[in-house]
């Protein structure tokens, strides 16, 4: 019977060498390459330019914290209940990353993507040719009573702070891709379509800068996670220092109400 392999290009350790990406890691990594570009270089196996590093990494600093939500809740409550297990915590946190906190990222993304292929080759060529494109698609949306991803945000009504930061920083770079041309092309033209103006969401923008570095599609709520594990660490180090977790937890016990069980009776129907 053959040996079996298990080829990798990642991580990989001998008695006295640990290599990484290739790379000798205390002597080619450790101290020369930064977590961001680390991060990004592990996705896709080849090193990101500078610019790419930037953009990257304000897309992590974007999507690191935002207050109060409830992944940050959850994580405070968890730590609260099992102090003796700050991965479970964490990883509570995590968890609650879905389709209307952190998610939205990878769904902004992949529905750029999806209306990209589908209008195919050549790609608009100026902004008047976009805003027919985001027309159309809005329309279609509208249509089929589906919502665009990243179009509105719960807080930040009259516009997201991280918004016009990040298309500025992707520009500067030379990264402003068709992703974003498109998502910017939905702000312009989707009051037309709806009839009211709505934002688009950071976590939206973050997902189609994402997109046009290449990043695979499968893994950019992968990296709306990366950045918030540093915003829950940060949660869970505050909580250390000024505990509210405790607060929140009574503010709920001590404030229930109890009910009949009869409006529950058609569950067991």
């Amino acid at each position: 019977m053959s040996e079996r392999e298990y080829p990798t290009a990642l991580g990989a350790s001998s008695l006295k060498k640990i290599t990484l990406l290739g790379q000798d890691l205390a002597g080619d990594v450790m101290g020369e390459v930064g977590f961001g570009e680390l991060a990004f270089w592990l996705a896709t196996q080849r090193r990101p330019s500078p610019g790419e590093v930037r953009v990257f990494e304000a897309v992590l600093a974007a999507l690191a914290d935002h207050g109060f939500t409830p992944t940050a809740i959850v994580t405070r409550l968890t730590y609260l209940s099992a102090p003796d297990s700050v991965q479970g915590a964490l990883a509570a946190g995590l968890l609650g990353g879905g389709s209307r906190f952190l998610g939205v990222t990878e769904d902004c993304g992949r529905f750029l993507d999806d209306v990209l292929r589908e209008h195919g080759d050549p790609l608009p060529a100026d902004d008047a040719h976009w805003d027919e494109l985001a027309l159309r698609t809005v329309r279609e949306r509208r249509e089929q009573r589906k919502l665009i991803p990243g179009l509105g945000h719960h807080v930040h009504k009259e516009g997201d702070p991280r918004t016009p930061r990040l298309f500025e920083i992707a520009a500067e770079e030379g990264l402003y891709g068709p992703h974003l041309s498109l998502f910017a092309a939905i702000g312009r033209v989707h009051p037309q379509v709806l009839g009211r103006t709505l934002p688009l969401n950071g976590a939206g923008v973050c997902g189609a800068a994402l997109a046009d570095l290449g990043l695979p599609l499968e893994l950019l709520r992968a990296f709306a996670l990366l950045a918030r594990t540093a915003g829950l660490i940060g949660q869970l180090a505050e909580e250390l220092r000024n505990p509210v977790a405790n607060d929140i937890f009574l503010s709920v016990d001590l404030n229930n109400r109890p009910i009949d069980p009869e409006p529950y009776g058609g569950l067991h129907g």
